[in-house]
């Protein structure tokens, strides 16, 4: 039965857990469908297709060896029909039903006794569309490597894949010796060294950034109710695109811009008073390498206040755009973001027994998250039934009351906003919000031809 260790951060994401805050990530994928094709055919393949990835039949036990550590094991027990299930919706009105069903699902925490994952296929009693909501454990996948393991239930991608009974042919690996020689073990000893200075400057720029002052918290960090609620908003990529090239930077920068004016709209709208410092958003970024392991997180993050308080569109994106470029000139190894980097360098016991205090302590560093999430490129079907549109979810902080996701497919940027059920009701406010700040970002470049 093949193991495999956790590795720090995936321990920590492991042991961050709560019951009012499971650490699962999700996606809420929306189909057209396709002729002949039967929602119970559906479930059966999309069953077939999950069962057939080797990292969905591991499950998390302790170990002896390293003191508080946890490692993957092969579930011989694994049964795919604990894991993937049919709920029909009732109504005409399909998406609105779907996501209220799906902000309910991700409040619930995976059963740690399983591996931990589970996929609904969430259908009408008619011939309109239907849904896939993907839960995957952090501890399993960061966002890249989620979507790497979600991929493998689309035709495109399963198809392209060996036999179930196939067996993988690598290179031949060279036996090396068990102990290192001593030119290895000094290059060792110089990486960890490293290693610890790096850590050593992450632990005080955390330290220098936390707020131990927290009256000018809003909304976005009220008392957590362990309750959940799903929005979702569609943007047209190739608008941000032409903003992009306009005004400079990246896409994502243009994207944090316009989650920056929505919350500011969406704090007027309310009635609430804008907050006197700009609320921190934690953007994590991958540190996975091409070609390198694809297994477990590879994450860092940086930390970016969003300009709420500037009332001019433009103002706010050169605001992002100006603290973006300064994260990325300091790297994502270094700053109060790269908690993650942190969090690697420290013992599995310290997680065993830390990762209360380090959750509680989430909302003195940031208010909110912020991911991009990449998807293929490519046109995906399950079935024969075209993929629509992907709203990606994260997971919710401690004393956290939203984080939003971004993802771009088919000419599309679907946002999946994820809340806290009670602080944030009005959250559908929030989705309205971010189309309307692209239409005024868009506005305020006349040179650019209005979008349909």
């Amino acid at each position: 039965m093949s193991t495999e260790l956790l590795a720090p951060l995936d321990l920590a994401f492991w042991h961050l857990e709560t019951d009012a805050h499971p650490m699962h990530l999700g996606a809420l994928a929306v189909f057209e469908p396709a002729s002949g094709a039967q929602p119970r055919e559906l479930l059966e393949l999309l069953g077939a297709r999950a069962a057939a990835i080797p990292r969905l039949r591991r499950r998390v036990r302790d170990v002896l060896l390293p003191v508080g550590g946890a490692a993957w094991f092969t579930d011989k027990d694994f049964d795919v029909h604990r894991h993937v299930r049919r709920i029909v919706l009732s109504g005409d009105d399909f998406m609105p039903q779907a996501t209220r069903l799906a902000g309910e699902l991700m409040e619930q925490p995976l059963e740690r006794g399983l591996p931990p994952w589970q996929m609904y296929v969430l259908d009408s009693a008619g011939d309109g569309p239907f849904a896939v909501l993907v839960k995957l454990h952090h501890a399993l996948a960061d966002g890249m490597r989620a979507v790497a393991i979600g991929a493998g239930i689309f035709d495109q991608i399963a198809s392209a894949a060996p036999g179930r009974g196939a067996v993988r042919r690598l290179n031949p690996v060279p036996p090396r010796p068990w102990l290192p020689g001593p030119y290895e073990a000094a290059g060792m000893a110089l990486d960890r060294l490293g290693d610890v200075r790096r850590a050593l400057g992450v632990g005080a720029s955390v330290v220098r950034a936390s707020r131990l002052d927290l009256r000018g918290s809003t909304a976005l960090t009220a008392r957590s109710s362990g309750t959940r609620r799903l929005a979702t908003a569609e943007l047209d990529a190739d608008t941000v695109q032409r903003i992009r090239r306009i005004e400079g930077g990246t896409a994502n920068d243009v994207l944090l811009a316009l989650v920056a004016g929505a919350l500011r709209r969406w704090m007027l709208e309310r009635g609430e008073a804008l907050p006197g410092a700009d609320p921190r958003a934690l953007v994590p970024v991958s540190r996975r390498r091409p070609g390198g392991a694809a297994t477990g997180n590879r994450l860092s993050a940086y930390l970016l206040g969003l300009p709420v308080g500037e009332p001019d569109a433009r103002e706010r994106l050169r605001l992002v755009r100006t603290g973006m470029n300064r994260n990325k000139a300091a790297g994502p190894l270094r700053g109060a973001g790269a908690v993650a980097v942190l969090a690697d360098q420290l013992p599995a016991l310290a997680h065993r027994f830390g990762a209360p205090l380090a959750g509680n302590a989430a909302r003195m560093l940031f208010d909110v998250l912020v991911t991009s999430v990449p998807l293929p490129r490519s046109a995906l079907s399950l079935g024969g039934c075209p993929l629509r549109a992907v709203y990606p979810m994260a997971p919710l902080a401690c004393g956290q009351s939203l984080a939003v996701a971004l993802s771009t497919y088919g000419g599309r940027v679907q946002v999946g906003l994820v809340a806290d059920g009670k602080a944030l009701p009005d959250l559908d406010r929030l989705a309205a919000a971010v189309h309307d700040e692209l239409r005024e970002l868009h506005a305020l470049l006349p040179t650019v031809p209005a979008p349909a």
